[in-house]
């Protein structure tokens, strides 16, 4: 699955909130999304899924136009877990999970054998198998979050769209969602506030600020210390992860590194 963003520009009402945005995410690649708050991020990340149209520009999934598409048609090729996405009524884990079959049936199908299978799949590949029967209201933030992404593995779709997916979890549990995540082996674009999860599970990042995408590339090459300060207002280091080899950012506020 390649999803491709070309000159893409969105607005909310009268308002733009994105301009003239190029993106690509490719087959098994996992893509962050980055920029302060307000950037576009979200907005951007609806657009692929036609929750909100582009005044201009097209989104491509492996080479069709969205707007050509049905949304069973897109929801067959992308799933997105949004922020706040948990139903409003109190399902239990399972019928939560069961929500990502929607897509492959019809309005008066039966859940089959294969459905069940994939069902179970999904909520064993998260570790929920022993709560299925839980409500959703009594998890952990890790484990709602957990069977929300489930619910996109249900779906079956080749990718995954994350807004935000560590959004409120502890440090714990937004390590082992992101690992979750990296072990799929699905194209991922997933919207990121933490630099340093980005830097550590992205192949690469996209910046966007302002709504406008100011630089993409791989993490050590994109999030230098000129760019973290023109676009976040902080002053970064680049230091090495004494345990993974990995970049790692250190934050100061820029009136401290004035000193």
């Amino acid at each position: 699955m390649r999803l491709s963003l070309s000159g893409v520009s969105v607005q909310l009402g009268a308002t733009p909130v994105v301009s003239d945005c190029d993106l690509a995410v490719g087959d098994g690649e996992r893509v962050g999304l980055v920029g302060p708050n307000g950037s576009g991020k979200t907005s951007l990340l609806r657009t692929i899924h036609r929750a909100i149209d582009p005044v201009a520009g097209s989104v491509a999934l492996d080479g069709d136009d969205v707007r050509g598409l049905g949304q069973r048609q897109i929801s067959r090729r992308a799933a997105l877990v949004a922020q706040d996405s948990a139903p409003d009524f109190d399902f239990t884990v399972e019928e939560v999970v069961a929500m990502g079959r929607g897509p492959w049936l019809g309005p008066f199908d039966r859940t089959s054998a294969r459905d069940k299978a994939t069902i179970v799949g999904a909520l064993e590949r998260v570790e929920l198998a022993n709560h299925r029967t839980r409500r959703l209201s009594t998890l952990s933030g890790g484990e709602r979050q957990r069977a929300l992404v489930a619910r996109a593995l249900a779906q079956e779709s080749p990718l995954l769209l994350l807004d935000e997916p560590t959004n409120h979890l502890d440090v714990y549990a937004a390590l082992e969602l992101l690992e979750l995540v990296r072990d799929l082996g699905r194209a991922t674009l997933c919207v990121l506030h933490d630099l340093n999860l980005a830097a550590t599970y992205c192949d690469r990042i996209y910046v966007l600020h302002r709504g406008r995408l100011v630089a993409h590339g791989p993490p050590v090459e994109v999030l230098s210390p000129d760019l973290v300060q023109e676009v976040f207002g902080v002053t970064c280091t680049h230091v090495t992860h004494p345990v993974t080899g990995g970049l790692l950012l250190a934050f100061s506020p820029r009136k401290v590194a004035d000193l």
